[in-house]
């Protein structure tokens, strides 16, 4: 049974494609069901005869066993791309193994081309696309009947231009053939309403034998060149904290939905690890931890999707296009900054199941672009992004991989840190966010503060 707005976007697809047009970007928010909808289109496309075959662009492995369980459910094939059948999926990374034979073969056939994440293609000339991009823009634009492109956050962190996407002139704005914002999937009950919580210190103490530093809130502390954030990610009193109120707020949420989950994003598989040790040891929790450096990473995120194992821990693996809708519970704790990802990883939490809690909870600390970024929630396309900002040409070189979370890094600090002190206030400040209007109360708590912000709070 297909969701009004899926209805809605196959109609306005096809006749777009019945009047001329070519190419179709739809804009739906992380959780809505964008990859049902676009089988489904495909579905009606091939009882209407008017494509042969459909193929399907993932940016991960992972993400690509999902488009194919969907399409394999809906189109009644499995998908696989064998002869007499009607579609495969296959990665962005596996572009350049296309060579041009197979482009002009498949030029011959009526196909629709399918793009999951499509922001990840960037570029609208040959001088400012990455390697996807390009092909893109070479091949794939000129073999493909009709072309779908798909994205819950249809912009990209370094400005350049969506490939495929259209912009308004003259102030760049990009413009989506078909928009389902969180706010109307929330409406809809299509998604879960996210809770923000900002933890924050109002004493930090920092020092050695010789000197010693006092900062009233993290965004002080943070706005020293000596010190980084990743010595907040790695001290133990920030994510004994942090840790506490998640498996808390889990705890909560399992008495009524017995298989609720948690997801912590960690900045390392080391910090991985460490926040791993501290949720089995210091809060007796079940967990299981998925890098980029396990060989067999699906499984273990399918294995935890159909277990009842409380808590993963997650370097650069569960982001976009994961499904994993008993995730209720998100502690954002890696040091990448950027709302793209912030979004991404919101998304996890936001899937609708028949749990009797639908509570979404998500952690991090009150950073300056963090706050920025949770304020900014209501927007469905946020200020910073709104606009295409011209940027030089492009190393496609640099740009391959599917971001620079496919292979983290070990983090080092400005100065290591070995004595931070958190010296907290008593006082939790309840926020609600709505149209620049805020309601504030004082709680009780022990050291930290932490401010709770509450999206969509009138909906």
């Amino acid at each position: 049974m297909l969701r009004l707005w899926q209805k809605d976007c196959v109609k306005l697809a096809k006749q777009k494609f019945h009047h001329g047009q070519r190419h179709f970007l739809a804009q739906a928010t992380p959780g809505a069901g964008k990859t049902i909808m676009a089988a489904t289109l495909a579905e009606q496309m091939f009882a209407e005869k008017k494509i042969d075959f459909v193929l399907c662009f993932a940016p991960s492995t992972s993400v690509s066993r999902g488009i194919r369980d969907t399409f394999s459910r809906i189109l009644d094939c499995s998908f696989k791309g064998k002869i007499g059948e009607k579609g495969k999926v296959v990665t962005y990374q596996s572009l350049r193994f296309f060579d041009r034979r197979f482009w002009v073969a498949l030029s011959k056939y009526k196909v629709l081309c399918i793009f999951d994440e499509i922001h990840h293609c960037c570029g609208n000339s040959e001088g400012n696309c990455n390697s996807w991009g390009y092909h893109v823009l070479t091949d794939i634009q000129t073999a493909a009947t009709y072309t779908l492109a798909l994205s819950g956050t249809p912009w990209r962190s370094n400005d350049t231009p969506v490939a495929l996407a259209s912009y308004s002139t003259p102030d760049g704005r990009i413009v989506c053939d078909y928009n389902y914002s969180m706010a109307h999937a929330i409406r809809d009950k299509v998604c879960r309403k996210p809770t923000i919580a900002l933890i924050d210190c109002e004493q930090l103490t920092v020092g050695d034998k010789t000197h010693t530093e006092s900062f009233n809130s993290l965004s002080h502390f943070l706005s020293s060149d000596n010190f980084s954030y990743q010595s907040i990610l790695n001290d133990d009193d920030a994510l004994e904290y942090i840790l506490s109120k998640s498996v808390d707020k889990l705890k909560v949420i399992r008495e009524e939905t017995h298989d609720a989950a948690g997801l912590v994003v960690a900045s390392s598989i080391k910090h991985a690890l460490k926040i791993s040790r501290k949720l089995e040891i210091d809060f007796q929790q079940s967990v299981v931890v998925v890098t980029h450096k396990n060989k067999k990473s699906h499984n273990i995120i399918n294995g935890f999707n159909e277990s009842d194992t409380k808590w993963i821990v997650s370097v650069g693996m569960i982001s976009e296009g994961t499904d994993i809708p008993r995730l209720q519970v998100c502690c954002y704790l890696t040091n990448v900054k950027t709302e793209l990802y912030f979004r991404q990883v919101l998304g996890r939490i936001l899937r609708l199941t028949q749990g009797s809690n639908q509570e979404a909870w998500f952690y991090t600390f009150s950073t300056p672009k963090m706050v920025e970024f949770a304020e900014d929630i209501e927007s469905e396309i946020p200020q910073s992004c709104m606009y295409l900002k011209m940027s030089p040409a492009i190393d496609s070189s640099t740009h391959d991989s599917i971001s620079t979370l496919s292979n983290p890094i070990e983090s080092k600090t400005t100065q290591e840190l070995s004595d931070i002190i958190w010296k907290g206030g008593i006082k939790d400040i309840l926020q609600t966010s709505k149209s620049d209007q805020s309601h504030t109360c004082l709680l009780s708590l022990n050291e930290f503060n932490q401010r709770v912000i509450e999206a969509f709070r009138e909906l």
